[in-house]
């Protein structure tokens, strides 16, 4: 596990050595001084992965669902409880979830236009009970922002705003944000005021730069900044890489570790 400055920084499994079977994948990052972030628990051998000895940090913990609506809330709390047993196998305290499901593409499951009064409302009181849920059962849930100007278009309660409102409303230490610099600089920008804006309730960090979403030192973002800006706060928590290698695997790790000691 490397530890830069007081930060975990974690990789990305599904996103770098990609030629390289999953169990591979992890342990590759594992050998190199990393934690492992891994998305859909559903499509791995979950005994294999704990098998690394690696640690782990985050994975998505949810299998279906949608924050927004009567049914896709019931799913959304029945998947997050059957994801609760996987992350505890593999030692994961943070389990990332989304406004709504995401198909392979990225794209949601239910797109929206816009979020009503109602839609916030109901997303509130998700959120309410997926916090109850966590602290049942010693977990953090973590929302994640996501772009619809590139990525996930569509994609309700995607802005850091969004996620910051919804998170600020529910104020329940099993809840915190997943905060993607990525998805933020192309969706809203001024990085370094969202940070000092939302710090207290950021759960967990993930990075990649702009455009191209390869690993930082690629693109527009000054990562150095960016982590001189977290040190002074105090941030010591996990900064995940969650990009593809704009070269070569090995170099982006690199890059990556970089970035983040100043």
């Amino acid at each position: 596990m490397t530890e830069e400055n007081g930060f975990t920084l974690a990789v990305c499994a599904e996103m770098v050595f990609r030629d390289l079977p999953m169990t591979d994948r992890v342990r590759e990052i594992s050998a190199r001084g990393f934690s492992v972030e891994i998305w859909d628990w559903t499509r791995h051998d979950i005994d294999a992965l704990a098998a690394t000895g690696a640690d782990f940090t985050s994975m998505t913990g949810y299998i279906r669902g949608t924050l927004a609506d009567d049914v896709g809330a019931d799913e959304l709390l029945a998947t997050a409880a059957e994801s609760i047993p996987i992350a505890r196998k593999l030692g994961i305290p943070r389990l990332n979830l989304h406004g709504t499901g995401l198909d392979p593409n990225g794209l949601p499951l239910k797109p929206s236009c816009g979020e009503t009064g109602a839609m916030w409302l109901k997303a509130y009181d998700t959120l309410s009970r997926i916090a109850e849920l966590g602290e049942k059962h010693d977990v953090m849930f973590v929302l994640e922002n996501l772009n619809a100007q590139v990525d996930h278009p569509g994609v309700p309660f995607g802005t850091a705003q969004a996620c910051y409102s919804l998170i600020k409303a529910v104020d329940h230490p099993a809840l915190r944000m997943m905060l993607d610099l990525y998805h933020a600089q192309i969706g809203e920008g001024n990085l370094i005021a969202l940070l000092r804006e939302t710090f207290p309730y950021i759960g967990e960090i993930q990075v990649a730069d702009v455009p191209g979403r390869c690993e930082p030192g690629t693109g527009e973002i000054n990562y150095p900044a960016i982590a001189r800006e977290l040190r002074k706060l105090g941030y010591r928590g996990t900064i995940g890489m969650e990009a593809w290698a704009s070269e070569d695997d090995v170099l982006a790790l690199d890059r990556f570790r970089a970035a983040f000691t100043v």
